[in-house]
């Protein structure tokens, strides 16, 4: 396989922000809630009556009361009841929150979160048209009232879901029969927040043209229906309707046409225990394997008929797997990643026991590192923590749910200007479940407006880091780097560097590739600080250190890297050289599509 890399346009969002002033959040009152009535979650009859009353007023009056007695019920420690409550006050307040707030902040949480490609919409002209327009108010009082469907939804919503067509394409399927979507909520949600944005033109895999395969979402409602008529049917691998939103994402993200899904149906007989062997289905195609020319689809449709006909390369195997696996209901996973010898792709699916299985098609003798997988929701890679974490389920137990209550309080108040209550719920929530990555972040910026000093910040990331240690590394490394940031930034430069050392040393086994990712930080601070000799220097005592056995990942992240660096400098003789000592320590061998790669590399470094 052709390493991964995706480009993200710098600039992709112009958007035409109308100067209109904000709407307010809360009017005067239209809603008096007792004390008494908050010690309790608030009843059906009472979620009715409040509906009605914002049908008839609007929902911005509703938000400031609901509020309120969501606290009144998180200070009497009624903490089921204050969940209600919060969710009543969360869905009065999106509902009531106009486009011309929602839109510019939707803007920089795809900006941050690198999500923007090209392709995507990217001129707006947003109106004081509340978002919750985009829904019906049939379908606003369904999900007002159902205190499971909104703590699924608001456990699932991201800063990067674009709302209005999250709210218009739930509403379509609602509209469709609202019974059925009752039974299908979750079906329905995940949908939603796939479909909200065109896909990029990265997915499902670089290797294959556009011509090949257009990149694009059918209707919703044709996915919906597809899978609910399946499930009825009893021909979905899981029941469709037992199925959690976070899961069925890796169902509803089919590049395939439903036509090819049902093919596959009667094509592909394996059983969910024995679904590894669909990959092998696909006769691997040595010939363009060998061939740089082959790497990618070209020229005939790219349907998993055709696939299966003429055969392909690992990535065309993992891609006839996963979308095989979605047409029957089971979440799929495409993997790439790099191993010693090469580049390669399998996948994962959920198994008949209700855990990932994440190795199917991914050859041990290939020492392949952790791979990367794409979140259908956000279009970003998903983390290996949050693999583990889908893995594990600890979501659905009653102490993460005691959790999230506190996290979501704790972001309340740290979005109503107050830390220090914020950083009491945040601590609560992470002294339920550790594992609440949301809670810590929410810590440390609650610290962080309360002015606490440096070395208090470092304690509590310390304490995040041992969390997730040793079970979550990309997470243990995360905080341990930016313990590292924070003693640097007061001058304690050589604990910092022992720091960062010890940790490219301890994941060196394991997880190369986060070692890898620790060298490459400690090589750019050589570039950034450090005369060139000595960067050559960090640059060789970096190949003794992890290049043996590292293969591509290490290619990539240093030699590249530090090789077009000293080519820039004018040094090309020397660049060649860093290729050739890497070249020896990583123990390429001839004939190889990774020796291709580094003679390509020398190529571009002649004079």
């Amino acid at each position: 396989m052709r390493p991964s890399r995706r480009k993200a346009a710098a600039a992709l969002f112009a958007a035409c922000l109308l100067a209109l002033p904000l709407a307010a959040l809360a009017q005067e009152p239209a809603l008096v809630i007792a004390d008494a009535e908050t010690r309790d979650p608030p009843t059906q009859e009472r979620l009715a009556s409040i509906s009605s009353a914002a049908q008839a007023s609007g929902w911005d009056g509703m938000v400031a009361p609901l509020r309120s007695a969501a606290l009144r019920a998180y200070g009497q420690d009624r903490f089921v009841a204050a969940g209600s409550w919060l969710n009543a006050y969360k869905w009065a307040s999106l509902f009531s929150e106009p486009e011309s707030r929602f839109i510019p902040m939707w803007i920089n949480a795809v900006v941050s979160a690198g999500a923007n490609y090209e392709g995507m919409q990217n001129t707006f002209t947003p109106t004081q048209k509340p978002i919750g327009s985009s829904m019906s108010p049939e379908l606003q009082a369904w999900v007002f009232s159902n205190d499971a469907f909104s703590a699924e939804f608001f456990s699932n919503a991201k800063g990067v879901d674009y709302l209005p067509k999250v709210f218009s394409i739930l509403d379509e399927l609602y509209q469709r029969d609202p019974a059925k979507f009752g039974k299908y909520s979750s079906l329905a949600l995940a949908i939603a927040v796939v479909y909200d944005v065109v896909p990029p033109p990265f997915w499902p895999h670089y290797q294959v043209s556009a011509e090949s395969l257009p990149r694009a979402f059918p209707d919703p409602a044709v996915t919906y229906d597809r899978l609910t008529r399946e499930d009825s049917a009893g021909r979905t691998y899981f029941p469709i309707s037992r199925l959690k939103a976070d899961e069925l994402k890796f169902v509803v993200d089919t590049a395939a046409p439903a036509s090819e899904l049902d093919w596959s149906e009667g094509a592909i007989t394996y059983p969910l225990d024995e679904f590894a062997q669909v990959y092998d289905m696909i006769k691997y195609r040595t010939d363009r394997a060998t061939q740089e020319s082959g790497m990618v689809w070209m020229g005939l449709p790219y349907t998993l008929q055709q696939i299966l006909a003429q055969g392909g390369i690992c990535v065309d195997q993992a891609y006839f797997a996963t979308e095989a696996g979605k047409a029957r209901g089971v979440p799929t996973l495409l993997f790439t990643g790099g191993g010693r010898d090469g580049r390669h792709a399998w996948f994962g699916f959920l198994d008949g026991e209700r855990k990932w299985e994440l190795d199917a098609g991914r050859y041990a003798e290939q020492r392949l590192v952790t791979g990367n997988a794409l979140d259908p929701q956000t279009w970003t890679t998903i983390s290996d923590h949050e693999l583990q974490f889908l893995a594990e389920r600890f979501r659905s137990l009653p102490s993460y749910a005691q959790s999230r209550v506190q996290e979501e309080f704790a972001e309340d108040f740290l979005n109503n200007a107050d830390p220090k209550d914020a950083a009491v719920a945040a601590r609560r929530a992470v002294n339920y479940e550790k594992r609440n990555v949301d809670a810590w972040e929410i810590l440390i910026q609650a610290n962080s407006r309360l002015g606490v000093d440096a070395r208090t910040q470092e304690y509590v990331m310390r304490e995040a880091s041992l969390a997730f240690s040793p079970k979550y590394p990309d997470l243990m490394a995360s905080y341990v780097n930016r313990i590292c940031t924070s003693l640097r930034a007061r001058g304690e430069t050589s604990r910092a560097d022992y720091e960062e050392k010890g940790l490219a040393d301890r994941l060196k086994g394991d997880r190369s590739d986060l070692a890898i990712t620790q060298a490459s930080a400690i090589l750019s601070r050589s570039i950034a600080t450090q005369s060139v000799q000595d960067q050559i220097a960090t640059y060789n005592a970096i190949l003794g250190q992890f290049a043996h056995g590292s293969g591509t990942v290490f290619f990539d992240q240093i030699v590249t890297a530090f090789a077009e660096h000293l080519a820039q400098l004018g040094m090309k003789a020397q660049a060649r050289e860093a290729v050739e000592r890497a070249r020896d320590a990583l123990e390429i061998q001839e004939g190889t599509m990774f020796s291709v790669e580094v003679q390509k590399l020398l190529t571009r470094l002649q004079d």
